[in-house]
């Protein structure tokens, strides 16, 4: 008796078949059952002169369905491209805060739509006041998802980086 190999050749088709259904199990479960159908190869840059531009070859969001992904943002004026001098870990924490929301604002979204944040720190002894700051823009009731990492270090020298994920 043969047993069926997915690694097989001819079993081309079944594995196309069960990756399309794992992926549409995956949206379903994230964004609703209407995600589906919006989901491939379609997606759209995201752009603000209300937020940083980017520093090297990404976007500063990308909208996909119901989906957007805000790349991660640092602590720079937008006017200026810099990190204001001085600027505390809350301080800096603020204005990467108020970069994410002006990429999501350019979407029609708000923080309110945040499902999941990762944080990259550059000394996790801020974690406290960096926690502080945070929960200015999201202290509600459901704050977003977070995973907060300490790194060796951010562009830019800065103290803090976050990308965002948002659903409609």
């Amino acid at each position: 008796m043969q047993t069926s190999n997915p690694l097989r050749p001819g079993n081309r088709h079944r594995r196309t078949l069960g990756a399309v259904a794992a992926a549409a199990l995956l949206v379903v479960g994230v964004g609703g059952a209407s995600a589906v159908a919006d989901q491939g190869d379609r997606h759209r840059v995201i752009a603000t002169p209300d937020a940083p531009a980017a520093i090297g070859p990404y976007s500063q969001g990308i909208s996909a369905g119901s989906l957007t992904f805000v790349s991660g943002q640092l602590p720079l004026d937008p006017k200026t491209g810099s990190i204001p001098a001085g600027a505390s870990i809350e301080d800096q924490t603020r204005l990467v805060l108020r970069n994410v929301e002006a990429v999501l604002r350019a979407d029609g979204m708000s923080l309110s739509n945040v499902v999941s944040t990762t944080v990259y720190l550059a000394d996790l002894d801020d974690f406290a006041r960096f926690n502080t700051a945070y929960a200015e823009f999201f202290g509600s009731a459901a704050p977003p998802a977070r995973a907060t990492v300490e790194v060796a270090r951010v562009p830019r020298d800065a103290k803090v980086e976050i990308s965002a994920i948002s659903v409609r």
